[in-house]
């Protein structure tokens, strides 16, 4: 499942959407804003993509994550629009019979995504400054 939105993320309905009594495990990240950034502090994030183009990348990233790992389900959904801190940018929830491939494939599907889905964010600072940061060149983390 595949999703990017302009609205909150509630990832709770998605954790129970990967939920299943053939799943041993279930693996969520939540991608938020943190209030600092190295020495500054983050008002907000924006994020902006040509949704078609993410959505399609996202769905090979799944699709390749299905192949890798025994995954019962999976739910990716990102958000666009302008995300202040504490709130929720991105969710991967992920349910395997195990949690080894749980844990691997919620890691692999967020690194993949962040790496090479064409989502740009937008960090906007207290001190008045923004900084764009690109696809495939932040650093991890």
């Amino acid at each position: 499942m595949i999703e990017i939105t302009e609205g909150p993320i509630d990832h709770a309905a998605l954790t129970e959407r990967v939920r299943s009594n053939l799943a041993g495990a279930v693996c969520v990240f939540l991608g938020t804003t943190r209030e600092v950034t190295g020495d500054r502090r983050t008002l907000t994030l924006e994020y902006e993509a040509y949704a078609p183009m993410a959505r399609r990348r996202l769905e090979a990233i799944e699709a390749q994550a299905r192949e890798r790992w025994p995954l019962i389900d999976a739910a990716i959904v990102h958000r666009l629009g302008r995300v202040g801190p504490g709130e929720i940018s991105v969710v991967v929830a992920v349910s395997s019979p195990h949690r080894a491939a749980a844990f691997e494939a919620c890691q692999w599907i967020m690194d993949t995504l962040k790496q090479d889905v064409p989502i740009w964010k937008k960090e906007r600072y207290a001190d008045g400054t923004d900084e764009w940061v690109h696809p495939g060149l932040c650093p991890k983390g």
